[in-house]
């Protein structure tokens, strides 16, 4: 499986102050340490390093995600993008302009989305992509 890896997801896995048992986080951990592929985008590293203090910490997180595969959107990306957040929206959901993107880019890419977003959950009943579950 190919996994896009959402900001909930990375913050919770990078936190020291608590235990890294949730299961998105473990299903991370066994996507690097096995065959699944891991992607990244700029908007994650984006939100990861606005949560981030020092240098050397930033230094690091960025040492670390560059070893990912990393998407680039492209003006059509953004276009279904926006497609997906209007298709939401007529449906009574609220999907973030950022999330709409992500959704975009696993509906391109042929990845599943790995998430504790809950908005998320919603927008699959409007739009189709693949969303991990815990099973």
């Amino acid at each position: 499986m190919s996994l896009l890896v959402d900001t909930s997801v990375w913050s919770l896995a990078l936190r020291r102050d608590v235990e890294q048992s949730a299961p998105e986080v473990v299903a991370l951990r066994h996507a690097l340490l096995g065959t699944d592929q891991v992607f990244t985008t700029g908007l994650v590293l984006q939100e990861l390093l606005q949560g981030f203090a020092g240098p050397k910490d930033r230094a690091q997180l960025i040492d670390r995600l560059s070893a990912l595969a990393f998407l680039q959107p492209v003006k059509e990306d953004h276009i279904e993008a926006a497609e997906v957040r209007n298709s939401c929206r007529r449906c009574g959901v609220q999907v973030g302009t950022i999330d709409a993107l992500l959704i975009q880019l696993c509906r391109k890419n042929d990845l599943t989305l790995l998430t504790t977003d809950q908005d998320f959950h919603a927008a699959t009943k409007h739009v189709e992509f693949r969303l991990w579950s815990a099973r």
